[in-house]
């Protein structure tokens, strides 16, 4: 009796086993594995190469996904604190189960891998034996942009240079992004997207609506993705996506280091609630100095606030072609960057 009761049990167990291995290759496969693990092979740098974890590892790398691990939460789902192979990551787990959160983070695997750059966050590998994959990325230690600007403890706590610094840094992975092989459109540009580490540089994140062009493509039309206050108006209303979409939203991005202000407030006049607009009304009725932030209009030369102005008003023109490329962005951004250093060489030689 108890040889027939092992029996079974070995049975069931070894039942258990193939079924839950089968629904993990099929998971593996739904996830776009077999794509993902081409992508990976075809990288030129091994060492740079990401990963594919088993389940059992990134549960782990968290103690089971332990509450104490949270970094972040919101409608995607968790991010947890964990360590792999001795180093400290972060890992992206949905609470949602659909098709078309699926095909996000699997579209952020894609982008994500395809891309090697100082100021882009770096995908360290990622899990496809789960309903919906989880995303392993560099651990990136001081929260983000938008909680630095707009968070009460933090507000005016960045430094003049420090923001022109991460508005270069962001134009810099953006022009990366739109001059690659393949092009990537970030879709999604916003402060609560540029990530911090502990010396501010700025690292670009959240591709999951990010697009890839061939070099060919000029637009795209699309369903509109993003965010309210940073969306291109061009494609917002004509649900065509270009480049161009992407330089009008660092353009909000940029307003708001100047400004310190929310890009979106039910607090300023109708007209005025879009921090774009605010920003344009502004500039038209020479209100600039106006509405910077006291410590920005104190640190900053008048050179290089009227520059950064002049660049964020071109990358906000309603028209997407009368706006400049980001990499024509970046290299005005390295000017302004350029005359601080010689401003404060000059005050230092008097």
């Amino acid at each position: 009796m108890l040889v027939i009761l092992l029996v079974s049990y070995w049975g069931v167990r070894q039942h258990r086993q193939k079924q839950s291995v089968k629904l993990k290759e099929n998971f593996f496969k739904q996830n776009g594995g077999i794509m993902l693990q081409q992508l990976l092979y075809k990288a030129e740098n091994t060492a740079e190469r990401a990963k594919i974890y088993t389940e059992e590892e990134l549960k782990k790398a968290t103690n089971n996904y332990n509450e104490n691990n949270v970094i972040g939460q919101g409608g995607y789902g968790t991010v947890y604190k964990g360590v792999l192979d001795d180093t400290l990551v972060a890992i992206k787990r949905s609470k949602v189960v659909d098709r078309s959160q699926i095909d996000q983070f699997v579209n952020e695997m894609i982008i994500l891998s395809q891309i090697s750059h100082p100021n882009v966050v770096k995908l360290l590998g990622c899990c496809l034996e789960t309903p919906v994959p989880l995303l392993v990325y560099e651990f990136v230690t001081n929260n983000t942009l938008f909680y630095h600007l707009h968070d009460e403890g933090c507000a005016s706590s960045i430094p003049w240079d420090m923001r022109l610094r991460i508005a270069t840094e962001t134009a810099g992975a953006l022009a990366h992004m739109h001059s690659a092989p393949v092009h990537i459109i970030h879709r999604d540009v916003k402060s609560a997207n540029i990530l911090l580490d502990d010396e501010y540089t700025a690292k670009v994140s959240d591709f999951g609506v990010s697009r890839l062009f061939s070099p060919e493509e000029t637009h795209l039309a699309t369903l509109v993705q993003g965010t309210f206050g940073y969306i291109d108006p061009e494609y917002f209303h004509s649900g065509i996506l270009t480049q161009k979409s992407d330089v009008y939203s660092f353009g909000v991005v940029l307003a708001e280091l100047l400004t310190g202000a929310r890009v979106v407030s039910f607090g300023r006049e109708e007209k005025n609630r879009n921090l774009g607009m605010y920003f344009l009304s502004a500039l038209e009725d020479d209100q600039l100095y106006t509405i910077l932030e006291p410590r920005v209009r104190e640190e900053g030369h008048a050179e290089q606030l009227e520059g950064a102005a002049e660049i964020a008003k071109k990358c906000l023109r309603i028209e997407g072609a009368k706006r400049p490329t980001m990499k024509e962005v970046e290299e005005k951004l390295l000017q302004l960057t350029d005359l601080r250093i010689k401003i404060h060489t000059s005050i230092e030689s008097h």
